[in-house]
């Protein structure tokens, strides 16, 4: 098997979350041309992750998703990259890992199996019932895909995401004092949490804050009695840690919170001898802990994520497959740190 090939198939299949049918079917018409047994496992009427198993007990699951943020961008390539929505979050990354599948189950190694899920970039519903659907596989570890820069993920910070809403008083813009502006209010609330100190910890660094929505109001001639924002938080502590002292500094501005999901930080295992670093970016890590202990690895950057020029490394993603085909073997062999 072709890895650029595939990377560049893969690519030219769209699959923004919520339409991951068709590379999931793709993938599944694949693999089970290469022997692997699939299973399919529906996340809704038409969406479903994909199981595959080399043959054995799958003591260590190889596992990626197969959703993309938008907008579609087909693959296109040079000497030295591939280029395309997905290149590097995460086909490349799937390419890579099959890649060394094939590599393994020609050795005769037989104790693995692939994981692809859908909706990773928005609520991990994948993962979530995934690690309900195959809690009982048997499974040690789980190895996450995620553009890491070639290296082994030691930690990556946790994530809160956050709707705030702001209700005030309506009234005609030409006499201010008689209404209430919920922006007015929400502004002053998204000051105060931008200055904050949302704590430090020695691996994780900083906590960070991203305000990354706002709505509110009607027109310009009528003061708004309603506004909203939506913010990520890259968390180092808790999420009810945080949520708390979110609700506490936006109730005197008259917010409240109206939706909230979030996950702690991660720790991750690191095959022996191998290079680490920390992550701040959120994955599906969180949501997989049935299925054994996580590493998380994979070859890109996610600075090149979710751009207009993302793209792979093609000597990166060769070596990602030697990497993939080792970390099995290791694992299998107890040899972690």
């Amino acid at each position: 098997m072709d890895p650029f090939t595939l990377a560049r198939q893969l690519i030219d299949i769209p699959s923004p979350t919520d339409h991951e049918y068709a590379v999931a079917e793709h993938l599944d018409h694949l693999l089970t041309r290469m022997g692997f047994a699939t299973r399919r496992h529906d996340v809704s009427q038409s969406r479903f992750n994909l199981y595959a198993s080399a043959g054995g007990r799958p003591r260590v699951v190889l596992n990626s998703h197969l959703d993309t943020v938008p907008p579609w961008i087909a693959a296109s390539e040079d000497d030295e990259h591939i280029y395309g929505r997905g290149a590097c979050d995460t086909k490349g990354v799937i390419s890579a890992m099959i890649a060394a599948g094939e590599r393994l189950r020609a050795r005769g190694v037989r104790d693995f199996a692939f994981l692809f899920v859908v909706g990773e970039e928005t609520d991990s519903i994948g993962a979530k019932t995934a690690n309900s659907a195959f809690a009982d596989l048997g499974s040690e570890y789980v190895v996450v895909g995620e553009p890491t820069e070639s290296k082994f993920a030691r930690a990556s910070k946790g994530a809160v995401t956050v709707t705030l809403r702001f209700e005030g008083v309506a009234a005609h813009s030409a006499y201010p004092h008689l209404g209430d502006s919920a922006i007015n209010r929400m502004v002053a609330a998204i000051a105060e949490i931008n200055a904050a100190d949302w704590g430090t910890h020695d691996v994780l660094g900083n906590a960070t804050v991203n305000v990354g929505v706002v709505r509110g109001g009607e027109k310009p001639n009528i003061v708004p009695a309603l506004a909203e924002c939506e913010m990520l938080f890259r968390i180092v502590t808790t999420p009810e840690e945080v949520l708390a002292r979110v609700r506490d500094m936006i109730a005197p501005h008259g917010g409240k919170v109206v939706m909230d999901r979030g996950n702690a930080p991660q720790l991750m295992v690191v095959p022996e001898g191998q290079p680490s670093t920390v992550v701040a970016f959120n994955t599906d890590v969180p949501w997989l802990g049935n299925l054994g202990k996580p590493l998380l690895f994979g070859p890109g950057s996610i600075l090149d994520a979710h751009g207009a020029h993302e793209k792979i490394a093609k000597k990166d993603l060769l070596a990602a497959i030697d990497t993939y085909e080792a970390m099995v073997v290791a694992l299998l062999e107890g040899r972690v740190e």
